[in-house]
Parts: structure tokens; sequence; C-alpha cells
């Protein structure tokens, strides 16, 4: 064994074995409980980088803590391996994104095998495999059988001239990512999934997630969305068709004065006269190249245009201008908002803008309102005003008694409305799952029959990035014949949207060979649901819910019993690190500053905020060169030590320098001692110094799995491990009491194993054990050994403190007193003085008093 620490070396050995020995490998129905841990499954992007390290080091420290604890453990690993970067890398490097993504993978997958992680290979899973997907497919027919899924038509984001549908992202500034020409919406049959049919479901299981961060919950909730109101018709003058509105403000009613409609709306042009259509065609025009999400901003710039159209107000009978405005959206309500512009501010500035009327209707106490001199919304409570027969009634009682009037003259009726919406599943792009549908002028739509799955991905395909999928050129693929009538058909050239994939990844993890379903039931009834859940908070609400929504899905089609996926989840924060650029070169790598300059132009390097790592920034640091320089142990020590998990990590060179320093602290001390230790196979001692030092170990212990169990405070963990070493350092009677030594050592390795797994076996089995310390149990504390033989006690002389001492537990008041005016300092404060009182608090201090 080497007398210096050598990561390299040891780090390979360790993996080898743990590989060869399949020490990770689990089983269900073990008569140890269950433990799932489960980190969020990366995308095959070819490496990975710190925020990957720091994701799976905090799991992998949980995963390997409740195994010690005597736990089944199950925590797997694989591959959300579909989606556009495949795609991309085809078209720009004339590469088959199959070959990219599997070579991506073969790379990944290398690289976190170097970093030791406990991760049962034998589950691996790439959601791009047939074996996978093919499952996805059935439960898709399942759901078109129930209603759950179904096709209408859709605006997407549309490239006139690559001719294809783009994602959001890949539009930036209304333009098209490739090509640059301008984005047009444009109206195509989409795929759903029914995800309001579960809507309430996944609104009242939110309060079941007691093990969930409350950001999140919060996060949910508002994209859920739910309101309670009344939908109201308001009759356009001059025609038979109404235009209904959701409100949650009823009793705001008789102050609207004008109706804001989405451009998106289905009336938007039908209803515009003839002077005013073409202002109105441009309007829609523009709004609809704008983001949605800034569209519903606070501080947006509020504009309309007015339709030329009037509808009536059921309740005033008044007439009420027809406009479009900005900031209303198809996508929530009914895409009409009745305007209030005295009690709803986004509709005061509104009407401010283009001159439209104002009424009040809700008085508050004190200072009555005038409409004229209002200078913004009254939205707080108040008495009912110009509003008939509810006049004088408190505006919140007034809600439920012009509701039921609304529903007992048949002008509306309550309703709940919800925000959340349909999930739209359909992508126009190749590197996806195969939706498995026909359609046939025959017969129509068809499922794919499911004795005729999988419907798999063709590999002899074009990739140019013009002219839409390459699934729909592809006639082998496309063409084909009706189950139904036999005649010629045509196969559905979209695919799923990649959160499909993700929806239910988790569950295949407990069957991964299970050949006869999405899901062997016996499997997911042992191991779900996860236990814990890590991710970024980003997926604090489309994958998180569409995993929620996926598992009710599949309770309901028989396959699984649970309610709800994930039992606990932690949201880790941002691996972040300050950005260095230089005038000439722009942003630096940190190996291109020396000495806080340029090593290209020799200019000095500005150094800006500490951001989250980016490519484009090059504030980066590469795992692989990390690990290499200072091996996976360091790396995941800094990580974890650095800051607690939910909190953003702030890179410090220093820092990493510092744990690779420690952990040759700690190879030193067993090193210099092993000998000793080898031959300590009696007890621990229970007098002298060792009972000090035997102390030290079981406080340690006590709270480095009070910090991991539950906490997290991976970063106080360590550093009361780090405490016990310099104790050990500190321990002159090494010799006398090999025994305690050998306790307080081994309790290091355990309590470090988690976090440095790889140094901690090489140690363990250098101090004589044959057994492997991940199998080897979690210490357990000794009660006896944290009682205290002697306290310390401050001293103060008139209020302030000049001493301390050290007294037996048992100690009488009159020793306390006696050793008090002894200790050295203290009696230079008293001397030639008259002591007055001598007060003793039990336990914590003694207050002497002198004249």
């Amino acid at each position: 064994m080497e007398e210096r620490y050598n990561a390299t070396t040891l780090e390979g050995k360790w993996q080898k074995i743990w590989e060869e020995e399949k020490t990770f490998k689990v089983g269900e129905f073990s008569d140890k409980p269950k433990y799932y841990l489960l980190e969020m499954f990366p995308y095959p992007s070819g490496r990975i980088h710190m925020g990957h390290v720091r994701n799976y080091s905090i799991g992998d420290v949980v995963a390997r803590f409740k195994r010690m604890q005597g736990f089944n453990v199950l925590h797997p690993m694989g591959w959300d391996a579909f989606g556009m970067p495949a795609e991309n890398a085809a078209i720009q490097h004339g590469t088959h994104p199959a070959k990219w993504t599997y070579e991506n993978i073969a790379n990944m997958r290398s690289q976190l095998k170097k970093m030791g992680l406990s991760y049962d290979w034998d589950r691996e899973l790439a959601t791009c495999d047939v074996d996978y997907y093919k499952w996805e497919q059935l439960v898709f027919l399942k759901m078109y059988e129930k209603g759950l899924a179904y096709k209408k038509s859709s605006s997407v984001n549309w490239c006139p001239e690559c001719q294809t549908v783009l994602a959001n992202e890949q539009v930036e500034e209304g333009c098209c990512w490739r090509c640059d020409s301008e984005v047009v919406p444009k109206e195509l049959e989409q795929w759903f999934f029914k995800t309001t049919a579960y809507a309430q479901e996944l609104l009242d299981c939110i309060e079941e997630l007691k093990g969930w961060p409350e950001p999140v919950l919060t996060m949910q909730r508002n994209w859920i969305g739910r309101s309670t109101g009344c939908e109201i018709d308001f009759p356009l003058e001059g025609s038979l068709k109404k235009i209904r509105v959701f409100t949650t403000r009823q009793d705001t009613l008789f102050g609207a004065t004008f109706m804001s409609l989405a451009p998106e709306h289905p009336l938007a042009l039908e209803i515009a006269t003839a002077d005013r259509r073409q202002d109105v065609e441009a309007f829609i025009a523009r709004i609809k190249k704008q983001d949605k999400i800034k569209r519903t901003s606070d501080d947006l710039d509020k504009e309309g245009v007015f339709t030329g159209a009037y509808c009536i107000n059921p309740v005033s009978k008044k007439r009420m201008p027809v406009f479009l405005a900005n900031f209303v959206l198809m996508d929530y309500g009914t895409g009409a908002v009745m305007a209030v512009p005295t009690h709803d501010q986004r509709d005061f500035e509104f009407a401010q803008k283009y001159d439209l009327p104002k009424v009040v209707v809700i008085q508050p106490q004190g200072d009555a309102l005038a409409a004229e001199t209002m200078t913004e919304a009254w939205t707080g409570p108040g008495l009912m005003v110009n509003s008939g027969a509810f006049d004088g009634l408190e505006n919140e009682a007034a809600k439920e008694k012009i509701a039921d009037y609304l529903q007992q003259e048949g002008i509306g009726q309550k309703t709940v409305n919800y925000r959340l919406r349909d999930w739209g599943v359909s992508r126009q792009r190749y590197w996806g799952t195969p939706i498995p549908i026909i359609y046939c002028d025959v017969c129509g739509v068809v499922p794919v029959p499911e004795q005729d799955l999988p419907v798999v991905l063709p590999t002899d395909v074009e990739f140019t990035g013009e002219g839409g999928s390459p699934l729909a050129k592809s006639q082998d693929f496309a063409r084909v014949t009706c189950p139904q009538c036999g005649e010629v058909a045509r196969r559905e050239c979209d695919t799923f949207d990649t959160f499909v994939e993700s929806s239910w990844y988790f569950a295949r993890y407990t069957c991964p060979d299970f050949p006869s379903g999405p899901v062997d039931r016996a499997a997911a009834e042992y191991w779900l649901p996860v236990d814990q859940y890590i991710g970024g908070i980003e997926h604090a609400v489309m994958h998180l819910l569409y995993a929620r929504f996926f598992t009710k899905v599949l309770r309901d089609l028989g396959m699984m019993k649970v309610d709800e996926p994930f039992t606990n989840l932690l949201t880790q924060g941002m691996v972040c690190m300050e950005t260095r650029s230089c005038p000439e070169h722009g942003w630096l790598y940190p190996e291109e500053v020396v000495e806080d300059r340029c090593t290209r132009c020799q200019a000095e390097a500005v150094t800006g905020r500490n951001e989250k790592m980016s490519k484009s920034k090059k504030n980066v640091v590469d795992p692989d060169n990390l690990i290499s320089r200072y091996g996976a142990d360091t790396a995941r020590l800094f990580t974890l030590f650095a800051a607690p998990p939910e909190k953003d990590l702030e890179w410090n060179d220093q820092g990493v320098e510092g744990c690779y320093r420690f952990l040759g602290r700690v190879w030193r001390i067993v090193y210099e001692n092993h000998a000793l230790l080898g031959a300590a196979s009696i007890a621990p001692e229970q007098d002298g110094a060792a009972r000090n030092l035997r102390r030290a170990t079981h406080r340690t212990i006590k709270k480095v799995t009070e910090d991991i169990d539950g906490r997290f405070h991976f970063n106080t963990a360590i550093a009361a491990v780090m405490e016990l070493v310099n104790a050990l350092y500190g321990f002159e009677e090494k010799a006398k009491y090999p025994g305690a030594v050998r306790e307080a050592i081994e309790a290091v390795l355990r309590l470090l194993s988690p976090f440095v797994p790889h140094i901690t076996e090489e140690l363990w089995s250098l101090i004589g054990h044959r057994d492997r310390l991940s199998e080897a149990g979690w210490p357990q504390v000794d009660a006896e050994a944290l009682v205290e033989d002697e306290k310390l006690i401050v001293v103060q002389v008139n209020g302030k403190v000049r001493g301390k001492i050290t007294v037996a537990v048992d100690a009488g008041e009159e020793a306390i007193k006696a050793a008090a005016i002894e200790e050295e300092n203290v009696a230079r404060f008293i001397e030639g003085k008259t002591i007055r009182k001598i007060v003793v608090v039990p336990g914590r201090l003694v207050s002497v008093v002198v004249a």
C-alpha cells in the first residue's frame, strides 16, 4: 500500500471491484425495508457537467447511507434519449441521431462510472430503445380507448422557409433559429392527453406531498389554477351569437364597460366590421408572434384594437365595445374578458389608453370613489353601488347572490375553471416515439392493433433540416395497409413530446426487462412510490406535473396502485462560477486566465458575477479534468461540502484543494497507525483520555446521522467528521488506548463512506477488514459514551467574563464556587476586593460580585 494518497490508482481499483462483484445490484422481495432513491435522469448530450456531478453525488450519499442503515436500496440510472439536439447534430454534422445518441450514452456512462456512483447498472434504460417506447405506445392506445388521448386543431410555430414546426425555444425574437426567417402561427391537427380530467385530483393530492418543497407545491397549485366563478354570456349586438366569459368577479358585472378578446379568439375576425378589418388583421398577425408569457406580465404595455362590434352587458343592458387585447390569451378561461376598469388594474390602464368609460360598482369605506378622478383601480372590498337590486351588499356576499341570479335568469352559470390545459403531445419531428395511429380514407382514425406494436422508428431516413419530419417523406414508414379494411392508408408521422418518456421511466426502472407490459405490477407494488426524488427546480411544473398525471393514468389502467410517484422531493441548487472576460477575446475559460490576465493577449481579465456554469460564458470546470487531477472523491466531497444541497454552490478552487488535503489527512492518520489498528481487536477502553475520545466519536456519529437522515445537511455532517479527524490528530495516547482509537477511525471511515467511497473502502481493508465497507452497517451511537464526566462553566466578575472552569458533572455548589474564585485569571480580578455575592447558575455559569 502506498504511503501517500493516490486517488487515480485506488479509485479505478474499487470501481472495478464493485462492477465485477455487482455490489449494487438489487432485487425485490427482500426481508429488508425497501428504499427507492432516484435522481432525474440526464439527456445524453455527450459529456457530464458539474451540475451532474453535484446532483448525482447528492443522490449517491443518500443511497449509500440508506444501504448501510439496512435498507434494500434501488438506485438506477438511464437516459432521457429522444429530443431535438440529436436531430440538430444530424443536420449539422451529417450523422444519424441514433448513432450520435448511443455514442453519447457510452461516453457519459463511462464518466458516471468514474464518479463511483452506486447504480444498479443492470436496470439501465434508454428511452430511445424500442423495448422502452413500445410500452409507451401501448399506454397511448389504452388512453385512446378511454378518451384520454384525442386529436384537435391547435396553433403551432411554423417556419415557411424550412417548412417545419418549431418548438418555442427554436423561435428567437420571432424568427427561425436556423434560417432567420419570420415565424408565423399555423393551425395543425395535434394529439392531446386529457390532463384536465385529473385537474381536481392533481390539486387535491398536493396536500399529501408533505415531503415536497413548498415553492414547488405553490407552483403546481398556480399552474393547475382552480378558480370558482361564473360563465356569463354577453349577446353580440345585431347577432344571435354570444361572447362567453369566465369570471371570479361576478360582483363587478354591473361595472363591465367593454369586452376584451384574445387575438386568437375564433370570433376575432368574424365580428370585425369592414372599416376595422384591416387594422384587426394586422393586430392579430403582430400579437400572435409575441411570447405568450410576456403577454401576461404585469409590466406589459397594454394595447388593443377596436373590432367595430358591440356586445350587451346582460345585467346593465349597456352597449360594450369589443376590443382585441394583447394581454388576453385563449389558454385561460374562454379567451374573453369582461373589462371592469374601475376594479381591475389591467382594464384600468387599457381604458385610460383608449378613453373608455368607467363605472364604480364597489365603494370602499371612507372617501367615496369617483370614476373620473381615479388614478388606479380599486381591487379591495366594499359595498355594492350602481348594481341594481344588489346595492348595499358587501361585495363578497354579493358574489353568491349574483351567481344565483345569473343562473335563474339563464344568463350564466356557476362553474369551476382551471388554468391547466390538456397536454399537447404531438411533435413534428423525427427523433421521438412514433404515435401508433393510422389514417384510412375509408375507416378514418384507426389505432394500431396491439399485436402490431411496436411501431418502430425507421433508421433509413435523410436529414436536411427542411420540409418537416423525415418520417413523412419515408414511404416505407408512412404507407401502410389499414388493419380494418385492408385498403392503402398512411401512418401518423408525428412523434411524442419527449416529456412523455420521462413521465413514467421511474416505474419502468422497477422492472426494466418485464416482457409482458409497461410495468410489472408486483415489482411496482414493492418499489413504488419513489422514496426520494432529486432534481432541479426548473422541473417544478412540467415534468413533475406530467409524472403525477401519468401515475394516475397508469393506476386507473390497472398497471400499478400508487396515487403519487414521489414521496419526497429535493430540488438542488445550481453550480455557479465567476465569469472572466477580456476586451479583445470576450469570455475566457478559467485556464485562459493566469495572474488575472488573458493568456492570449495579456490584457487584464475582468471578473464578473457568480453565474450558473455555462459553456456560452466559459465559466465551466470540466469534470474529467477535475477527476483526473484530484480524483472523484475530492470532486464529490467539494460539491457536497461547499453548500447545502438546496442552495447554489459557488465554485472555489481553494475549496477543492482543501477537500483534497483533508482526504490526505484521513489517509495519513490511518496509514501511520494501521499496524497498531490491525492488532487492536479489544473493545474500546473506557477510562482516562479514551473516554473523551469515545465521547467525541459518538457525538460525531449522532450528528452526522441526524444531518444526513432526511435533513441532507451534508456540509455540516462533513464538518463534524473533520473535527473528529482533528481530535484524532491531537490524541497523544494512541498506543495506550488502541481500542478507542480504532473505534474512532472506523467511525470516520463509515461516516465518510457515502461521501468518498473509494478512499474509505481502501482504508477499511488496510485496517484488517475482509468485508466491504459498502456492505458494512452504519455506526450506532453508544448513549453511555455521550455522558459527560465534566462540564465547562463560565465565570463572570461583575458581569464580565473573566475565566472558565472545568468541574465534575456531580460537583456541588460549594465546590463550584471554590473552583471559580481560585481560577487564575478570576483571582487577579478579585484580589484585594470584597466578595459580596457568588451566584451559581447550574451547568452554565458562576457570577461573582465584588466591591
